[in-house]
């Protein structure tokens, strides 16, 4: 079997002169990487995709004519291929690459704020890795998620979990989305970590909220874990549970772990400390082996432990490293998660 050593070739698509000659050089910049062409507008891309035929597309969330999001969903309908969405840190600009993710965009980033070259290497890094991902990852098919109906509360489990712990990376938006809409609104308290820079997690709980039986939210410190609440940890931040027969969530300013923050590692391990054997975990799509170690740590404490298969995988690296190293006791497909956590929690 030949190994394909091709450069990675990149449309860079932006309105904005000084982002795609930013993304331009940063792109020219790796070993691994070429720019293909770049297009300032969504009619200028449909013609260089058909000409070009690129292997990732970065895309601009808000451009003249048509909107980032239309031309997604266009080109995830007529001709799927990887694209990474180019957000502005602002309210609207991360809510749209949200909506992004949720109908096939394969990840998202926001764009430097200062220029400073501090930040603009933490971008090159970011947007770097991120297309390495994409080019990597299978592609999902524009979906549109409709509002939650019919998941009226059930009875527990006299034995259901305490808590359900969620981690996820490259795709888990969408993956998190499939699973969490199909739970009824008297869940378990659930918490979860999305690789996700600041403001986005605000964004993605927000629109999880609005179609889901029960309340998502950007996680507060110090607050009660209840049932029928989904909370969120906040991009840049470091989230675990602390207490015994009450959780509460805790957030601190630390940097990164495995690599992230916030990280799964630090979630999955402070359910173990803490929930133990009342606890489940379960790890989505993603690229690394975050929450791998912290997944295992999980099982050892007696919690039960789920991973996303390889084949409903947008990236198979998370779920695989937890896979390998014996952190997953059950391995499903995306479509069969939520089912299989009803039967764990309710009669």
């Amino acid at each position: 079997m030949m190994i394909d050593t091709r450069p990675i070739s990149v449309l860079v698509v932006d309105d904005s002169a000084l982002y795609r000659t930013l993304l331009t050089k940063i792109i020219a910049e790796q070993p691994d990487m070429r720019v293909a062409g770049h297009a300032v507008d969504p009619f200028d891309a449909r013609e260089k995709i058909k000409q070009l035929n690129p292997d990732v597309v970065t895309l601009d969330v808000e451009m003249p004519g048509m909107d980032g999001l239309s031309f997604l969903e266009k080109i995830m309908t007529l001709r799927p291929m990887p694209v990474v969405m180019v957000s502005t840190l602002t309210a609207r600009g991360t809510e749209t690459a949200i909506a992004a993710l949720q109908i096939g965009a394969i990840d998202c980033l926001g764009k430097p704020v200062s220029h400073q070259p501090d930040e603009l290497d933490v971008f090159a890094n970011q947007v770097t890795s991120k297309i390495r991902a994409a080019a990597g990852a299978r592609l999902q098919l524009a979906r549109r998620f409709a509002p939650a109906t019919s998941h009226a509360p059930r009875a527990l489990r006299p034995d259901a979990p305490k808590v359900l712990a969620f981690g996820a990376s490259t795709g888990g938006v969408e993956a998190l989305t499939a699973i969490l809409r199909e739970l009824p609104g008297n869940c378990p308290p659930m918490v979860i970590t999305q690789h996700m820079p600041p403001l986005f997690t605000a964004s993605f709980a927000a629109r999880l909220s609005k179609i889901c039986a029960f309340s998502v939210r950007e996680a507060q410190h110090g607050e009660l874990l209840k049932s029928g609440d989904a909370l969120i940890a906040p991009g840049g931040l470091q989230m675990r549970i602390q207490g015994k027969s009450q959780y509460r969530i805790e957030l601190a300013a630390e940097g990164p772990v495995s690599g992230h923050a916030p990280s799964v590692d630090v979630l999955f391990e402070s359910v173990a400390a803490h929930a133990g054997a009342s606890a489940v975990g379960i790890i989505l799509t993603g690229m690394g082996k975050d929450g791998a170690a912290g997944l295992l740590t999980m099982r050892q404490s007696g919690a039960e432990t789920m991973g996303q298969d390889e084949t409903s995988c947008v990236v198979y690296g998370m779920p695989k490293a937890a896979f390998d190293c014996g952190a997953v006791a059950q391995q499903l497909p995306l479509g069969k998660m939520a089912a299989a956590l009803e039967k764990k929690c309710f009669v």
